[in-house]
Parts: structure tokens; C-alpha cells; sequence
């Protein structure tokens, strides 16, 4: 570079071409040339790639293994190791391992996506996904299904914790998505969950959940999905995930009473975020489409059959109905927090949901017709344990009596007279008190419901006034009679 600056100057100065020549002991076609080009430092450009006497008889094979792997999927492609092993075992190549993955990695190139700026119209574009989270609620450590909604171009979040990332959970996000946002998306953008999605076509069609096309319909909005494995399509809800563990969850430590105040407190750092972005919200909210006039009902419909111990199993729990419906087919709508069960349009049982795969869930009720067949069978029901302990302590007491199952059994069935709350207090009552039969525990349920009625009041038209009474007169008497 110091020649090129010696050269230049001594040439404005006035040099000629051959001086310089003898001076710097170069010849004049040098000289003429770091005249003409740009006051650069001079490179060397490779004409061709440098031999390589071993690789080069088996270059053609790799390329084409390469060439064959684009179509293949992305976790069974020719890493360079394999590559290298192919060669040893098909082709006898003597080279080191470091040959081939340097001819790999310049075969492959240094590949950058190019990508495009997408912009979002005022209430059209949402994208929704679920993500995962651990929290801290009643001291234990829990793992909670994040399901993430946010406005494309105003960026306002939202977000509910769930149990879990079924259809149903999938669900209810919507609804509690739309009514926080007060409206309705024109498109509602996915990855491809197969809760949702039962079958990936080509291109962007899918073959969505029954469930999923009638949440469609009731809301009226579309829905896309992104190409399999492409996060970056709906990369502002896939921030929004990471962006939600980070900010309103943090600190780890934060312990919640119930997955209610878990949501309570997400909420309230959704509505801040709404008034941090209030003044792009202001404009989205009035390109929103309205909510309808009637709610939809997140749940999922499945069959049931019920067994002979008058359970139902729904995804692998165990639920009581009344004993009257064994052997019958039956329908059960589960929701995120519940699970109903109807014969027909009758609602027949209702239970809180159980994520806890094995369990059984019991309810004393359904059980009470069957004591009046079977009185021995109501010392040990197992739907005892589930319900108020007074009961299970009456049947303790009955236990040590010799026909105090029928005394148990009787006083159970009061149950479908006053219900099961209204049993178990009269039933405390008679056992603090006394003796506890089942005229008695009828008897003290009915006084339990007594109530006073309320004194008649006559209206002002009616009322008759009545002077006092004088009762002298019986004091003339008391002294006669002394």
C-alpha cells in the first residue's frame, strides 16, 4: 500500500512513468496499472478451486446425496459424518474424515432465507398457540397449558392458563380470547396442533376438528395454517409465549392459591398491556366484528357406555351416574373444568374434571337408589369417602350394631328427600345429640327446614280500632271474693 501512495504522489508531482519504474525497481506496465485502479490494496481471486487428489474422484457422489436429501425429512438428511461413512463403506475412500466435511460444507454453501415484510390490516389478523409454563399453585409445582392470543397490528396479548392443551382447552381459549377483546377477528392464524387438525394436505388446506370448523361458524372468522415446522409464519404469538413466562411469571417463586388466581393475575397483566399499546387498540378494536348474541359452549361430545358399576370413562377417568342408567348408552360434554352427562337432552351427572389419568370419581347420590335392594352394600361404598365425613362416621356407628347396615341404609335414602347437604346436618345434629335413627334424622331434616312464616300484615283500610280494655271491674271481684 506504501508503493501505491509513492507512486501516486510522485506522479502528480510530476514524475514520469519510467523514473518511478527505476525508482521503485518495478516495471512500467505496474506502474501504469496503480495509476488506473482505485487506491486499494491488491487481492488474489482464485481462477479455480484447488485440487484435492483424494476427494476429487468422489465429489460427484456426495453432491448427489445432497441433491437427494432435499426431498427427504429434515431429521434423516447426510450429516458429514454419514457421508463419510458412506464413502468408507461403498466406495473405499482412504482420505480423513475433515476432507469430506470441508467438501460438504462448501458443497452446501452458506444458505440464508430470505424473508418478507407482512403487514396487518386493523382487525383482521389474530394468531393464536399453547405453550407451556410452570407454576407454583397451592405450593406444588405444576405444569399449566398457556393458551396465547394476540392482535397482529396492535399487539395487544392475551392470555388463560389451562389444564391442559385438549380440544376442549382449546376452546374455551377462544371464547374467553374473544370476549376479553370485546369482538371478533376477520383470521385467526395456527400452527398446526392435532387437537385441531386431524389430517395436513398439500399447501395450506387441512382437514380441521368437527369442533374447531363450528367455533368457526359461530363466530364467523377463518382460520390459516402455517406450513409444518415454519414458527416464523405467527412469530408474533410464538414471541408472546416466551415474552409471557419472562414477564408475568417471573418470579418462578410467586405461589397462587387456585389456577383461578393464576388467571386473575394474568389477566390483569393482559389489561396493562392493553393500555400500553392503547393508543393502536383504540383503532383495532373498531375494525373488530361483533360478538353473537348467544354464547358457544366449549365442550367436546363423546359417547359413553355405562358399566355395571354405573361409571362412565372419559379419556381414561372413571365417572359415577345414577344407577337407574346402568348398561344405557349415554353422551358426556367435557369442558376444561367439568364433565356432563346426559341421556338425551337431560343433564344426568355432573363431576369436576380429572386430569389424573386412573382416577374415579364418585358421587354418593348416584348410589342411593341401589341401597334400597342392596342396604349391606351401603356400609362400603366407595362414594363414602367422597363425600361429607359425617357419613362415613355414621357408618362406623352402624357398624357395631347387628342390623345397623339397614339403619344406614335407610337413613341414606332420606338423601333423595332433602339431598345430601341436608342430610349430613341433621345427621351430625342427631348424632351430637342422640340416637341415630331414621325418623329422627327425618325429623330433625324437616325442623332444619321449618321456617317461620313471616307475620300478615293488614293494610290501613282494614284495621278496626279497639278501645282498652278496663279491668277494674276484676278487681271488685277479688275483693268480694276475699
Amino acid at each position: 500500500m506504501v508503493d501505491v501512495e509513492f507512486i501516486k504522489k510522485r506522479h502528480e508531482a510530476g514524475w514520469s512513468i519510467r523514473k518511478i519504474a527505476r525508482q521503485l525497481e518495478v516495471s512500467r506496465q505496474t506502474v501504469r496499472k496503480v495509476l488506473e485502479a482505485p487506491a486499494e490494496p491488491p487481492t488474489y481471486t482464485s481462477v479455480r478451486p484447488r485440487p484435492s487428489p483424494v476427494m476429487d474422484p468422489f465429489i460427484g457422489f456426495v453432491a448427489q446425496w445432497l441433491r437427494d436429501d432435499e426431498t427427504a425429512p429434515r431429521k434423516q438428511r447426510h450429516t458429514a459424518k454419514r457421508a463419510y461413512d458412506r464413502l468408507v463403506d461403498e466406495h473405499g475412500f482412504t482420505g480423513a474424515e475433515v476432507t469430506v466435511r470441508q467438501a460438504v460444507a462448501r458443497l452446501r454453501g452458506r444458505r440464508v432465507e430470505a424473508y418478507v415484510p407482512l403487514e396487518a390490516p386493523w382487525g383482521r389478523i389474530a394468531q393464536a398457540d399453547f405453550g407451556g409454563a410452570v407454576v407454583t399453585i397451592l405450593g406444588e409445582r405444576t405444569e399449566v397449558a398457556l393458551f396465547c392470543m394476540r392482535a397482529k397490528a396492535s399487539k395487544v396479548p392475551f392470555v388463560v392458563a389451562l389444564p391442559s392443551e385438549r380440544l376442549e382447552a382449546l376452546l374455551a381459549g377462544h371464547v374467553e380470547a374473544f370476549k376479553f377483546f370485546g369482538g371478533v377477528f376477520s383470521e385467526v392464524w395456527y400452527d398446526n396442533p392435532k387437537t385441531a387438525v386431524t389430517k395436513i394436505l398439500s399447501g395450506p388446506e387441512r382437514i380441521e376438528h368437527e369442533r374447531l370448523s363450528q367455533l368457526r361458524a359461530h363466530y364467523l372468522f377463518d382460520s390459516s395454517f402455517c406450513t409444518p415446522a415454519r414458527g416464523n409464519e405467527k412469530g408474533s404469538v410464538e414471541n408472546l409465549v416466551g415474552y409471557v413466562r419472562r414477564n408475568a411469571l417471573v418470579p418462578h417463586t410467586r405461589s397462587f392459591s387456585s389456577l383461578e388466581a393464576l388467571n386473575a393475575h394474568l389477566r390483569a397483566w393482559c389489561e396493562r398491556e392493553r393500555s400500553r399499546h392503547a393508543a393502536a387498540w383504540e383503532v383495532e378494536s373498531a375494525a373488530l366484528s361483533g360478538l353473537p348474541k348467544h354464547p358457544f359452549s366449549p365442550s367436546v361430545s363423546r359417547p359413553v357406555v355405562v358399566n355395571k358399576t354405573s361409571l362412565v370413562t372419559v379419556d381414561r377417568v372413571r365417572y359415577s351416574v345414577p344407577v337407574t342408567h346402568v348398561g344405557r348408552r349415554l353422551r358426556s360434554e367435557c369442558f376444561v373444568e367439568r364433565v356432563e352427562v346426559f341421556n338425551g337432552s337431560t343433564c344426568v351427572a355432573v363431576h369436576m374434571r380429572s386430569y389424573v389419568r386412573g382416577a374415579t370419581v364418585l358421587h354418593l347420590g348416584h348410589y342411593l337408589d341401589a341401597f334400597e335392594r342392596k342396604p349391606r352394600a351401603a356400609l362400603s361404598c366407595a362414594a363414602l369417602s367422597s363425600a361429607d365425613p359425617v357419613f362415613t362416621a355414621a357408618r362406623d356407628l352402624a357398624l357395631r350394631t347387628q342390623e345397623g347396615h339397614r339403619t344406614f341404609a335407610a337413613v341414606l335414602l332420606l338423601a333423595r328427600e332433602f339431598g345430601l347437604v341436608r342430610l349430613a346436618d341433621a345427621l351430625r345434629e342427631a348424632m351430637a345429640t342422640g340416637a341415630v335413627t331414621p325418623e329422627r334424622v327425618r325429623q330433625l331434616a324437616l325442623n332444619a327446614a321449618h321456617r317461620v312464616p313471616r307475620p300478615v300484615e293488614v293494610p290501613a283500610s282494614l284495621q278496626i280500632p279497639l278501645p282498652s280494655a278496663d279491668l277494674t271491674c276484676y278487681d271488685e271481684l277479688a275483693v268480694c271474693a276475699s
